[in-house]
């Protein structure tokens, strides 16, 4: 137990960081050995470790349908359109807007970069399986197809995986909630607010097992680095530098660029004046690498620092936290061009537009999530038309670097909480005049 409980205590970004650098390491040891001295290792890895990592991949899609269902139901079962009205609307309006162009501009970089161009197979990571034809129509009726598989039987959805159809109804559904609660007197709404009650304790209970993944996590991700590296070796490494490189330049255009310009345009303020205040909650979420636990820096600067009055600042920034992932939208394309090219699927202009709005909608459901953006991986490749096998094998490459990717990610959803909020307060004259 006290060996638990030391693993337990070191923070999980070290733990699984260190897992992928000492699993490339020894990947490579292993290429070498069997490049240069016919040391045979592959199969045997494949045999004994492969399983390891797949028994990760099979926990995330275990957890995230659930998961995503919970969360959104409960965080639209919340929302309190009826007190804010119009302001409320605004604020959320203008996060789905940044989410959509924060989705743009991923999958604009992502086909700059054209991750995966050079043909490089992942089957590693899911040994003695093929990977079976895909079935992906990228032509006009794509969209209609998306469309209609967001509205089926969510029992049928649930059972089936069909995420898109999950993400729906648990909106509608949250949002019928909200609308009865509102409506019905207090007298008579205790079984509905159990009901929402029941939905947050579901919720808490998966977070636990979310948290009980992440410590399996370093496991699966040691097991799949060196299976990986002793594939592929040192040229393993250019897709995983050519996918961080290009989600970060992502960030920092979305930040000092579209912020920037929105700040400039709609508030006619400063806005070098305004990430100067803004750094602290910024920088807050690159280390901690969750909007949630970044909230209570996020509310003081911006009512102490930007003056956004308090209503409006409660109600907003916690709403941001589970429903505008920014950094999210920036990085999802990156992977999904990955496996087109992979995959060999040509993605049209209707399968990209499809492509970006599913991220935006996937990313509602990833707020306060630990590791959100590898959740929301298997929904963005299901509507690709991805098998399971091919879904493992992404998903099992991206585990590697989530880590780090995660900490910008959350830096920018951050920022983009603050954008949005005090974008609203100066529109709506919710700045305080206290000096």
């Amino acid at each position: 137990m006290g060996i638990i409980s030391r693993y337990r205590a070191i923070p999980i970004l070290y733990r699984m960081l260190g897992a992928f650098i000492i699993g490339a390491v020894v990947g490579i040891i292993c290429w070498y050995a069997e490049a240069t001295h016919g040391v045979a290792l592959k199969g045997s890895l494949d045999t004994w470790l492969s399983p390891l990592g797949l028994v990760l991949v099979k926990m995330l899609k275990m957890i995230v349908v659930p998961l995503i269902f919970f969360s959104l139901l409960q965080g639209a079962a919340s929302l309190p359109l009826k007190k804010f009205g119009r302001i409320g609307v605004r604020v959320i309006v203008l996060y789905l807007i940044t989410s959509l162009l924060a989705a743009v501009i991923g999958t604009v970089f992502a086909l700059a970069i054209n991750p995966g161009k050079e043909g490089m197979s992942l089957g590693v990571a899911v040994t003695g399986t093929e990977s079976a034809p895909l079935n992906v129509n990228t032509g006009a009726a794509s969209l209609s197809v998306v469309f209609m598989s967001m509205f089926e039987n969510p029992f049928k959805a649930l059972a089936d995986g069909n995420f898109l159809a999950v993400i729906v109804f648990a909106i509608l559904a949250g949002l019928a909630l909200r609308v009865l609660i509102d409506d019905t007197a207090e007298s008579e709404a205790a079984p509905l607010n159990r009901l929402l009650e029941l939905a947050a304790t579901f919720n808490r209970i998966l977070f636990v097992l979310v948290e009980w993944i992440m410590d399996y996590a370093p496991i699966g991700i040691l097991a799949l680095t060196i299976v990986n590296f002793t594939q592929h070796g040192p040229a393993l490494a250019g897709p995983y530098f050519n996918i961080a490189v290009g989600i970060i330049i992502g960030i920092g255009l979305m930040i000092g660029v579209v912020y920037s310009s929105m700040i400039a345009l709609l508030t006619r303020s400063n806005p070098l004046k305004f990430f100067k205040f803004a750094q602290e909650a910024m920088i807050t979420a690159f280390v901690t690498r969750s909007s949630g636990a970044t909230l209570p820096i996020t509310l003081k600067t911006a009512i102490t620092d930007l003056k956004i009055r308090r209503e409006l600042a409660d109600f907003a920034l916690p709403l941001g936290a589970t429903v505008n992932m920014d950094g999210v939208c920036i990085h999802l394309p990156m992977f999904a061009i990955l496996a087109a090219n992979i995959f060999g699927v040509e993605l049209g202009f209707s399968a990209l537009l499809v492509l970006v709005l599913t991220t935006v909608l996937a990313a509602v459901g990833a707020g306060g999530i630990p590791g959100g953006s590898l959740m929301l991986l298997f929904i963005i490749l299901n509507s690709m038309g991805l098998n399971e096998v091919q879904i493992s094998q992404i998903v099992a490459f991206a585990l590697g670097i989530n880590p780090i990717l995660d900490m910008f990610e959350t830096m920018n959803n951050v920022a983009g909480d603050l954008t949005c909020t005090y974008i609203v307060a100066c529109t709506e004259g919710m700045i305080s005049q206290e000096s």
